[in-house]
């Protein structure tokens, strides 16, 4: 009896982490939503990762279709530049870092062929706020 207590109760905990971290990244994602501004359009998607230290990265795959204008918009915590990522193509060139532009909170490119990506995002432990939730989204514009 007293271990079927103790699995409940564990059981019982881990869940209210999980909701408290998924509750912390929906306010991320929030805070993050105001860099798709209105000429671009979310493609429905939120990127996320629970990054529990400074050594763990967050990969995401996305196409990117070619003659489209594109926002990623990157966050961690409730202030821009805690989060850095870099985009790489099919071959792993690296074709963007943030880190070169003091962690900018979102970058605007055009594509002119179709592409097939991955996003990493890690946590900058220099200007991390104590957010271990990592957001990705994505906007175009329209033609």
């Amino acid at each position: 009896m007293k271990k079927l207590s103790i699995t409940i109760l564990t059981l019982l905990f881990a869940l209210t982490l999980s909701n408290k971290a998924k509750a912390q990244c929906d306010s991320i994602a929030n805070f993050c939503a105001k860099h798709i501004i209105s000429t671009f359009i979310s493609d429905g998607q939120q990127y996320r990762a629970l990054l529990l230290n400074s050594e763990e990265t967050a990969e995401f795959h996305t196409t990117f279709f070619g003659e489209t204008i594109y926002r990623i918009a990157a966050c961690s915590g409730s202030n821009d530049g805690n989060l850095i990522f870099n985009i790489y193509d099919q071959d792993r060139h690296l074709l963007f870092s943030n880190r070169n532009y003091k962690n900018a909170p979102y970058w605007d490119f055009k594509v002119k062929n179709t592409l097939e990506c991955t996003i990493e995002a890690q946590i900058d432990v220099t200007r991390n706020q104590g957010s271990g939730c990592a957001v990705i989204l994505i906007g175009f514009k329209q033609k």
